[in-house]
């Protein structure tokens, strides 16, 4: 009777365990398990993703450099004193 009290402790104590390291970890675990999900989708396209943090264009056009250094708005332009 003794050895059924000690593995129902032990059973109970790694459930416990495990609970808590999922609440504790949650985000990280959640994103992990998000990427994952999509690695293993043959659908899935990286491209596809809209949140893609892309701030400047890697080849930007000279049209658009050549506007940006003749901008002469009062909020960029500089006065000599």
């Amino acid at each position: 009777m003794a050895a059924i009290t000690s593995a129902v402790i032990a059973i109970a104590g790694v459930v416990l365990g495990w609970i808590a390291i999922e609440i504790a970890c949650k985000p990280c675990l959640e994103r992990g398990r998000e990427a994952i999900d999509r690695s293993l989708n043959p659908d899935y396209d990286p491209d596809d993703d809209n949140d893609n943090n892309v701030r400047a264009p890697l080849n930007p056009s000279p049209d658009l450099e050549s506007k940006a250094d003749n901008d002469t708005s009062p909020s960029t332009s500089i006065k000599a004193v």
